[in-house]
């Protein structure tokens, strides 16, 4: 099973070029990641599947995370859109205080054809923010991930 969050694309994540800057992409995944995982009374809305959203991102919570390893893989470069991309997302691997999460990044939802643009992979880890060390996930975050278990993204070029 796989999350979809229409992720919108402002003006200034363009380029000379006049498609989306590859460095501004890793913001757009950050942003889908974010409705998709983090539960906050500042965050008033999140991704379909909002039963994901369960690490706490309020001021003074007990739980950091750190990106480990990010990797991206350009297949089109994107134009601008006024209608939001589709951002699939789903989990390829649970550690014990790490999880890996995959995209693939879509035209928005009805433009035909559909077009795959980006395919990526995000490592996370939870960290204790008091020692700062890994800690451990708790039984609710697995639970609330496990259904979006899946393959590990498929990169063409490795």
């Amino acid at each position: 099973m796989r999350l979809h969050v229409p992720t919108p694309l402002r003006w200034s994540d363009l380029d000379a070029y006049g498609h989306v800057n590859n460095a501004r992409m890793l913001s757009l995944l950050e942003e889908a990641r974010i409705q998709a995982f983090w539960v906050s009374d500042d965050i008033a809305e999140h991704a379909a599947g909002a039963t994901t959203a369960v690490i706490d991102a309020s001021p003074g919570t007990r739980t950091l995370t750190l990106i480990a390893r990010q990797e991206v893989e350009y297949l089109a470069p994107i134009p601008y859109h006024r209608t939001p991309l589709d951002i699939e997302l789903w989990i390829s691997q649970l550690g014990g205080a790490s999880f890996d999460v995959c995209y693939e990044v879509y035209s928005p939802d009805g433009v035909a054809p559909r077009v795959l643009y980006t395919r990526a992979a995000t490592t996370i880890v939870l960290t204790d923010a008091q020692s700062g060390k890994p800690r451990r996930m708790t039984p609710d975050e697995r639970a609330a991930w496990s259904p979006y278990l899946g393959e590990r993204v498929a990169f063409r070029r490795r």
